[in-house]
């Protein structure tokens, strides 16, 4: 499974390129084996800290994540003869809870992600947990280099290559960093004049800081979009290889996704419809030469609960859909 890691497609997409009037590209990450993008900083992590002598045979690793990370983690010490322990925020889907219970991991709901200086988050219940608990190793993505490395040796050249060096913008959904920071760095060494964007969502603070260098005022409002949005500043982060950002909602990604699913069968995970907004919202900028590449982190199947459920979108107010989706079923 670890050598099947990585070497995604990057997707030409007719319909988004008609629309747009450009090339749009996909780099489409759920062909991973954990069918995200996170399957990369998990094996890079797990290389790095077996390197430093920090993880052995039969040690646990533990994770704070809201789950991808969690899921490529989980498959890559299964064969590997690693034990497992993660924490998770009670806003993460029960496919990811599910998925990780099947491959034998230990998992700790928790009730939120925002802080790892607040008690009851992820992160400070996982630090603890190590603490108490000897041959245990946090990965801790959030600062753990290792993580934006494996996309500046892997996804960012990835890319570059398949491209053949035509891609002029790279859009991304942020959460730990890793990603953009990765994917950002390596293209910008390629080609400077490459354009960076990065897409939050409403409620987190990177928006905010990137554009006004300074954290806004933290709430307990969280939109539900998970992956990306953070209430604190990740150190794999790297702004300086961002050039812009674009603040998303659910309810807009939402209705790019649905959007989408009506011209391509594929089936956008929730970021990915975050990505999609920033597309629409940059639209007026782009030319005809331009070749605009979308990264998809990972799959719709991780959401079935959530974004391509009705119960949920009645939830969260998501009237068009509701109203579409009776209508076809009705």
């Amino acid at each position: 499974m670890i050598e099947q890691i990585g070497n995604t497609d990057l997707i030409y997409n007719k319909y988004l390129s008609e629309l747009y009037n450009c090339t749009i590209s996909i780099k489409a990450e759920y062909q991973n084996p954990g069918m995200s993008s996170k399957d990369r900083p998990a094996i890079s992590m797990i290389r790095d800290a077996e390197k430093r002598g920090l993880l052995k045979t039969g040690d646990t690793i533990v994770e704070a994540s809201s789950g991808n990370t969690a899921l490529g983690l989980g498959m890559i010490a299964k064969e590997l003869g690693y034990h497992t322990h993660f924490f998770l925020s009670k806003g993460s889907s029960i496919e990811k809870r599910q998925a990780l219970l099947l491959h034998g991991a230990s998992v700790t709901i928790c009730e939120n992600s925002t802080s790892p200086n607040d008690s009851e988050s992820t992160m400070a219940c996982a630090k603890d947990w190590c603490l108490s608990n000897p041959d245990s190793f946090f990965c801790n993505q959030y600062y753990n280099k290792a993580n934006s490395l494996a996309h500046f040796e892997g996804t960012g050249p990835e890319i570059w290559k398949q491209s053949k060096g035509s891609v002029t913008h790279f859009v991304c959904g942020v959460g730990t960093g890793g990603t953009i920071s990765g994917v950002g760095k390596f293209l910008k060494k390629k080609n400077p004049m490459i354009t960076v964007i990065g897409v939050d969502s409403e409620g987190s603070i990177l928006y905010d800081f990137f554009y006004y260098g300074q954290v806004s005022e933290v709430t307990s409002s969280v939109c539900p979009i998970e992956g990306i949005g953070r209430k604190f500043l990740p150190s794999v982060l790297d702004f300086g290889c961002i050039d812009e950002f674009f603040r998303v909602s659910d309810k807009q990604a939402v209705n790019q996704i649905y959007d989408f699913i009506e011209h391509d069968a594929h089936l956008p995970g929730f970021s990915s419809g975050a990505v999609l907004s920033a597309l629409n919202q940059m639209s007026a900028g782009l030319r005809p030469n331009d070749h605009v590449v979308l990264l998809f982190a990972d799959h719709g199947s991780r959401y079935m609960s959530k974004i391509y459920n009705q119960e949920w979108l009645i939830e969260h107010k998501h009237n068009q859909w509701i109203i579409q989706q009776t209508a076809q079923t009705g």
